[in-house]
């Protein structure tokens, strides 16, 4: 066959190539190469029944005088490798690998100290307190000790040894230097114990004060995650005795556990609902009251205290109540606050539930839409695979952009969250506005969990697990991390419902909530 002349269609410009079907095609690849700069390894040449290939036949491919051919690829030098080898997953130590997946540190157990490192990593999950911390002045030893924890656990890639602040805390607090019963080491202590006295001993680390709020609360630990508690004590046996109204202001909220608790709602209300035996001054005996407790406000953070652990009057001795109970991963406390706080919260609260199904709505229309884009593109890509001869003998690859699926008539996200953050904050009431800290929807997602492993009640071992989001802001990642001392791994939120006891492993003892936010 004689030597064809032949065009070439490449970005959008045409060039003429002398085609010999004597030569192999990757001689017409390398003319095609000089041409257009397409190396060519990365290019496709479209022809008669697909692309063109080094051992393609040109007789059964026909290439005539004065035909086109398609041909696609990018320009330019390929990408260089890279300076370093590439190291898998599982080639890594766990230093890389914590470092690869951007995962926290642990802390080093300085000896029955897990209920103390727990304490630390769960309180992670509320980076305003870490701001507060890095802002504060203030010379309380403990803030001082934490943020400084906090800075290094920043800014290292393996296990922390939080000797510093254990040596700051059981000076603070003698009860965590008590020694074990043989003397040669320290006592396992309670976690519970552990984050009440630190949040205590946080008390004094200043707040944030908005333009326009009161200045009624000017601490953190005040501001984000104090509640306040309402309780009324009144006698049906003595009906004409004024019920007793007393306030205080809490830092966690007890869930009790019977013999017939299977889910935390139904214990925390047991726990708030309670009938006491006292004096009675209008009856002048002892008489049975009815004590209700509920929140009159709400904090950004709301810390659940399973109440595992009780004295056991049969064997004089404290017991762990290893029951399985139940907790939810989101939570509505609009149950436990008075009916003043709910007529506030509930406008806010009702519509913030409408919103998360719009919310999960467009999250489903943009999965389809991703899943969709394939599917409609497949057809053009056989087409392209299989062009037929234009009149003139040209070929030529379509160039029809796939329909739009039903999904890309969504607006951005971003534009809906602004829609809806201006219809929420219509609904919020001026006093709750004003009160920096304080939850302005009622509704709660659980942010960290602090469990005990072990069926005695004074040792066992403590393990924190946070979820990702609290720790690096973004809200689409749904999985947790689990802090067993130094040794820091992924933990699925799937494997969440395991942590609500029933044996020996782990289960929930303190549960940290984050209200939901506009």
């Amino acid at each position: 066959m004689a030597p064809l002349n032949v065009h070439i269609k490449h970005a959008g410009n045409k060039y003429d190539l002398v085609l010999d079907p004597e030569q192999p095609p990757s001689a017409f690849k390398e003319a095609v190469y000089r041409s257009t700069g397409v190396p060519v390894d990365r290019m496709k040449i479209m022809v008669k029944g697909g692309v063109l290939k080094d051992d393609s036949d040109w007789k059964k491919i026909g290439p005539k005088e004065d035909q086109t051919f398609m041909v696609i690829g990018a320009a330019g030098e390929l990408p260089k490798p890279p300076s370093e080898p590439i190291k898998f997953l599982e080639d890594m130590d766990d230093t890389e690998l914590a470092d690869a997946l951007g995962m926290p540190v642990g802390l080093t157990n300085l000896g029955n100290t897990c209920y103390m490192s727990a304490t630390i990593q769960a309180l992670r999950a509320v980076p305003e307190l870490q701001t507060a911390l890095t802002e504060s002045r203030d010379t309380n030893p403990i803030a001082r000790s934490l943020r400084d924890l906090y800075t290094t656990m920043s800014r290292s890639t393996g296990g922390v040894m939080p000797l510093a602040f254990l040596s700051m805390l059981r000076e603070a607090v003698p009860q965590f230097a008590e020694r074990n019963r043989t003397g040669n080491g320290y006592a396992q202590q309670d976690a519970e114990e552990c984050w009440t006295q630190l949040t205590n001993r946080l008390r004094d680390v200043p707040g944030a004060l908005a333009p326009g709020a009161s200045s009624s609360r000017t601490k953190f630990i005040d501001q984000y995650m104090a509640g306040t508690l309402v309780r009324t004590l009144s006698s049906p046996e003595a009906p004409d005795e004024p019920p007793s109204v007393s306030e205080e202001n809490v830092l966690k909220v007890e869930c009790n556990i019977t013999a017939n608790t299977n889910f935390m709602a139904a214990g925390i209300k047991e726990a708030l609902d309670q009938a006491v035996v006292k004096q009675s001054p209008s009856l002048g005996r002892e008489a049975t009251y009815n004590s209700r407790s509920r929140l009159s406000r709400l904090p950004t953070y709301l810390a659940i205290h399973m109440v595992r652990f009780t004295w056991r009057r049969d064997i004089n001795k404290k017991a762990k109540i290893m029951r399985k109970v139940k907790f939810p991963t989101e939570y509505d406390a609009l149950d436990i606050v008075t009916d003043d706080l709910r007529e506030k919260l509930q406008p806010v609260s009702r519509k913030r539930i409408d919103i998360e199904k719009a919310r999960d709505e467009r999250r489903k229309v943009r999965k389809r839409t991703r899943a969709a884009v394939p599917a409609t593109q497949a057809p053009n890509a056989a087409v392209a695979a299989n062009p037929e001869p234009a009149s003139g003998g040209d070929v030529e690859m379509s160039e029809t952009a796939p329909e739009p699926a039903a999904g890309d008539e969504l607006r951005p996200e971003e534009w809906y969250r602004e829609q809806e953050k201006a219809e929420l904050e219509a609904l919020i009431d001026p006093t709750i506005k004003a009160d920096v800290g304080a939850s302005q929807t009622g509704l709660y997602d659980l942010v960290a969990i602090i469990t005990h492993k072990g069926a005695a009640a004074d040792a066992g071992h403590y393990i924190a697990f946070v979820a990702r989001r609290a720790l690096t802001g973004n809200e689409e990642d749904q999985d947790w991390v689990k802090f067993d001392d130094d040794k820091v791994s992924v933990f699925p939120a799937e494997k969440l419902a395991t942590l609500d006891g029933g044996g020996e492993d782990s289960a929930a003892y303190v549960l940290l909530y984050r209200s939901k936010g506009l």
